[in-house]
């Protein structure tokens, strides 16, 4: 068992002998004296991506889903499914869209550290790395002596996601970006 409390992205849980994973959680805490912190949690149904929103108190307990965790790599994509390959063993895995809603963007070739996680030996999801290095391939031109400033600026990646990047970074530079977030972190 698992307090609402310790939820986090990522995490997967059973409610009403359903697997769901948490894609979001925010935290909303009431002003009046006594009054419970609550927890609004969006689920994802793993097994056909139907989105469930539930509000839980802090100390409300759910079933945690005991998962294996395997390091694999993203090897193709065809049509709407994609397929990884476990570096340990070289079993191959299937996932469709719908199970890889936000993380499609940052599956790039030869990225590392990427976890599935299997429930039975079927796998359920996977867990992209905190980080990801990318080539910024357009962006306005730098200015010179904006380092000093905390003005920020649009960058297209490799991945051809557009964050904000600081003002004295150019095109062809590489930099670190946090994945859940989708914020820039520094110069790789």
């Amino acid at each position: 068992m698992i307090k609402a409390s310790s939820l986090k992205r990522g995490s997967v849980v059973s409610i009403n002998q359903q697997i769901y994973m948490v894609k979001h959680v925010d935290v909303k805490t009431p002003s009046a004296r006594g009054a419970l912190t609550l927890y609004k949690i969006r689920l994802m149904n793993v097994q056909n991506g139907q989105k469930l929103d539930q509000s839980f108190k802090g100390n409300d307990m759910l079933e945690d889903v005991e998962l294996s965790r395997r390091p694999v790599q993203f090897i193709y994509k065809e049509g709407s499914d994609y397929t990884f390959m476990d570096t340990e063993d070289y079993n191959q895995y299937t996932l469709n869209e719908g199970s890889l809603e936000g993380q499609i963007p940052w599956l790039t070739d030869n990225l590392d550290g990427i976890t599935a996680l299997l429930n039975d030996g079927k796998i359920i999801c996977i867990e992209l790395p905190a980080t990801v290095q990318l080539e910024i391939v357009d962006t306005a031109p730098a200015i010179k002596g904006a380092t000093v400033t905390g003005r920020t600026k649009s960058a297209t990646l490799a991945n051809g996601v557009v964050i904000q990047v600081p003002e004295y970074l150019a095109a062809g530079e590489t930099v670190k970006v946090n994945t859940e977030t989708e914020k820039y972190m520094s110069r790789a």
